[in-house]
């Protein structure tokens, strides 16, 4: 079974910066995209960040230029270098990867537990 760890969360101040990192752990045949999520309480997931295959990125609006999105498939890990940050970044972030666990199984995503971070003075 894949399981998905964050690390990097915590309080900062507003323009610092934080380093998510997310790890898997179990086997994995195949990875085609990693990303991710932030979530506030009382609000829908929202996509922050992904990567695919060839190092191909994308981001939401708010975080273009800002926040950047890097892998290492060797290693199975994902990051989020998250600069210049604003109190509205405060949320819950979630890493997600799109694998395989098999040669001939099933694409499924799998989720973080989640990391909290918080951008405050």
């Amino acid at each position: 079974q894949v399981q998905l760890v964050e690390s990097g969360g915590g309080l900062v101040q507003p323009g610092g910066s934080l380093l998510l990192s997310c790890t898997a752990s179990g086997t994995i045949f195949s990875v085609n995209g990693m990303g991710w999520y932030r979530q506030v309480p009382g609000k829908q997931r929202e996509v922050v960040a992904g990567i695919i295959s060839g190092g191909i990125t994308n981001y939401v609006d708010a975080v273009k230029g800002r926040f950047t999105i890097s892998s290492d498939n060797a290693k199975k890990q994902v990051y989020l270098q998250m600069n210049s940050l604003k109190p509205e970044d405060t949320a819950v972030y979630y890493c997600y990867m799109f694998v395989k666990t098999t040669y001939g199984g099933p694409w499924a995503n799998v989720w973080g537990q989640g990391t909290q971070v918080t951008v405050s003075s």
